[in-house]
């Protein structure tokens, strides 16, 4: 569903399913902050009736797509990078759509992009960032497992594979030796080989702080770029 023409050159990919009133929230918070940056919703078959069109038009979303297809977020993933690579975007940026990270922080990867970097992952485990009601497995798999393999692969020091938060150059997800789009992208696999396969191809990689919780504290999330 295409609600509006292309009207900035990012685009800010939500991967949705059933997220109710965080997703709500979400839409809400972005259209206040005035972010110059297309909203693109990829929803994996949602049934609650929380994307629904009238809802949506209020949020300032550009364009809502729906997998049909099999396979869970990298299809839908897929099915919006190949979209918004086919409507002339220079970026995308992808949050989930849980409502956990704190969108204010968009800028800093436009900034980013604007600066040269071709893929920027948020991170939580450095100065100045914070994880919130992190479980403590998954918090410890993520910082001492999952994030030194991504990064022995890709040859660049990520503290925080595991965070949806991320940012992308058209030049990189065009490169025909990148090549996001083929069907062994299913599941949940496509935003860990991106992680490695870009930054190996020589494309530069930021750190970039995605504090999530700062935001509902009542303070203001940092503003660098590694």
């Amino acid at each position: 569903m295409i609600l509006s023409p292309r009207r900035y050159q990012y685009a800010l990919v939500i991967p949705v399913i059933n997220d109710g009133d965080r997703i709500r929230g979400q839409l809400r918070a972005i259209r206040d902050l005035g972010l110059a940056i297309d909203v693109i919703i990829t929803d994996g078959g949602s049934t609650d009736g929380s994307l629904d069109e009238a809802f949506i038009r209020t949020t300032g979303v550009n364009t809502l797509l729906v997998k049909k297809g099999p396979g869970r977020l990298s299809a839908q993933l897929r099915m919006a990078y190949a979209w918004a690579l086919a409507r002339g975007y220079e970026g995308i940026m992808t949050v989930d759509g849980n409502g956990k990270d704190s969108v204010d922080s968009v800028p800093l990867f436009t900034q980013a992009l604007e600066s040269g970097y071709d893929l920027i992952q948020g991170l939580r485990y450095v100065a100045g960032g914070i994880a919130e009601n992190t479980p403590l497995d998954r918090l410890i798999a993520g910082k001492f497992v999952h994030a030194p393999l991504i990064s022995l692969g890709a040859g660049f020091r990520f503290t925080d594979t595991m965070n949806g938060f991320r940012g992308y150059s058209a030049r990189a997800l065009r490169d025909p030796r990148v090549n996001p789009f083929r069907e062994e992208f299913r599941d949940y696999n496509l935003l860990f080989y991106l992680s490695v396969r870009i930054p190996r191809l020589g494309y530069r990689p930021a750190r970039c702080l995605s504090p999530g919780a700062i935001r509902r504290k009542g303070g203001h999330p940092p503003r660098s770029v590694a």
